[in-house]
């Protein structure tokens, strides 16, 4: 596979940045934002081709998740120089009021309804109506994954950053215990947990803003589900309990205050708005964080942390082998931010998560994968491809070896996916539980239970990917191309 583009000359980010603005259309830009690899574009239609943003100079892979969605694969750091860029270049050029008419819809995303109707036999009415549920449930499904990835995204250099600093510190008390008496250490594992004594406000207040409301009400009352003085309450003859629910009650709060705020503005007087909107919104979904998100966020914290944990712990090897092979394909969907409220709730009520090391390991067999590429083909261009992109992969960030090497080559992708089985199924084996969210490959070593067995997991995926690319094979690209 040799797609249009590759081996271009670097580009720095805010011509990189102009390019896709000028590909996309200004005025049909609704948002951007960036996860780590990411641009992360929604749009009000998709007006592009995947081979035109792929031939631009620094686009390492293109997708299409959902409705209104572009997600531009640039790499660690450039995903964010470029993002910073593009929104400074679309806050200069401004918006118009036209709204450009819909286009046809890309490949691979849902067909519209015409088309359903179009493919289903004339008087074959259960048919469509079957494809029309089957495409609803499948838009709303993505719909709510990228939503929460949007909430999520922004906190993931907090993440990073806190769970780093309590991995090393874990680490060095290990080694010397004593240690853990002296005030700097007690200062820095508190810095180390910062990020979870403000989750909740924050998952409140970037969920109000994805769902258009004003972030600081939705900050403020998902505080409240976490607020020390509920335990000095009694209602209805119980003690009111402060977490409850976790950060599943913190977006209900965050989502339920945005549309509260909206229905409100509809209908009251602009004279009065500035005082009456945020007053009853308060007052109103104050009262649903009481009867409503909390107990319902905790019957959800309950039926996840039971699932995900439950089945790691039942299922041990066989379902760390699943969960770990089928990982990559998430990650290449884009919806993989969409677990992060699990992973953070099993570390609230647990204090680890079993899932991010056991998911962790498809990173880990794309490595190996990779390498067995570099041993085995004989392309100058693809070798200095692997080189450039196995050290972030080694790191835990996947995608440029996903869009540069293994996808493109297919039976790589399918050794990866193998390698990742693999390790997952050790991980799971070995109940190894991770302290923080948002790392992965060889730096969550230092944020995890047991960083012999993590290692040894991630040996495993190595060697099990690099082992199945050699096995499978893969058809080496002429000296001239580069997939």
């Amino acid at each position: 596979m040799t797609p249009e583009g590759r081996n271009k000359p670097p580009v720095d980010n805010r011509a990189l940045a102009q390019a896709l603005l000028d590909a996309v259309g200004a005025d049909n830009v609704t948002g951007a934002c960036n996860c780590m690899t990411r641009l992360r574009l929604t749009v009000r239609a998709v007006t592009v081709t995947k081979e035109q943003l792929k031939a631009l100079p620094g686009v390492k892979g293109v997708l299409f998740p959902g409705e209104g969605q572009i997600h531009v694969v640039l790499g660690p750091g450039k995903a964010a120089a470029v993002t910073a860029a593009f929104n400074e270049l679309r806050g200069a050029a401004g918006t118009s009021s036209g709204t450009p008419a819909p286009a046809a819809e890309p490949a691979g995303t849902a067909p519209s309804v015409t088309e359903l109707a179009r493919q289903a036999s004339i008087g074959d009415g259960k048919r469509l109506h079957a494809a029309i549920r089957a495409r609803n449930s499948r838009s709303l499904a993505k719909a709510a994954l990228h939503h929460v990835g949007h909430i999520f995204i922004p906190l993931i250099p907090a993440f990073i950053g806190c769970g780093l600093l309590t991995g090393i510190l874990n680490l060095v008390l290990r080694m010397e215990p004593a240690l853990a008496h002296q005030a700097a250490v007690q200062y820095l594992r508190l810095a180390g947990g910062a990020i979870y004594l403000v989750l909740n406000a924050f998952t409140g207040l970037y969920a109000a803003r994805e769902f258009g409301g004003t972030p600081a009400l939705g900050g403020v009352l998902a505080t409240l589900l976490g607020a020390p003085g509920l335990a000095d309450i009694q209602l209805f003859g119980e003690t009111l309990t402060p977490g409850r629910g976790g950060v599943f009650a913190a977006l209900l709060a965050g989502a339920a205050s945005a549309a509260m705020e909206r229905r409100l503005r509809k209908c009251v007087p602009e004279a009065l708005d500035l005082f009456l909107t945020p007053l009853l919104t308060v007052f109103a979904v104050a009262l649903g964080c009481l009867f409503l998100f909390q107990p319902l966020g905790g019957w959800i914290s309950d039926v996840l942390r039971t699932f995900a944990a439950g089945a790691i712990e039942r299922g041990g090897a066989l379902t760390g082998f699943v969960l770990g092979g089928i990982f990559l394909p998430v990650v290449m969907a884009g919806v993989h931010h969409g677990i992060t409220p699990i992973n953070l709730d099993l570390l609230a009520t647990t204090g680890v998560t079993l899932l991010l090391p056991v998911c962790a390991m498809a990173g880990a067999g794309q490595v190996g994968a990779a390498f067995a590429v570099y041993v085995k083909s004989k392309n100058k261009g693809l070798k200095h491809t692997v080189l450039s992109a196995l050290p972030v992969g080694i790191l835990g960030i996947g995608e440029p070896l996903i869009y540069g090497v293994t996808l493109p080559l297919g039976r790589p992708f399918l050794a990866a996916c193998i390698g990742g089985a693999c390790g997952g199924a050790w991980q799971a084996f070995a109940c190894t539980g991770a302290y923080t969210v948002g790392i992965s490959g060889l730096t969550l070593a230092a944020s995890v239970n047991s960083s012999g067995a993590y290692l040894a997991g991630v040996a495993i995926a190595y060697v099990a990917g690099f082992a199945a690319a050699l096995a499978l094979g893969f058809d080496d690209p002429p000296e001239k191309d580069n997939p």
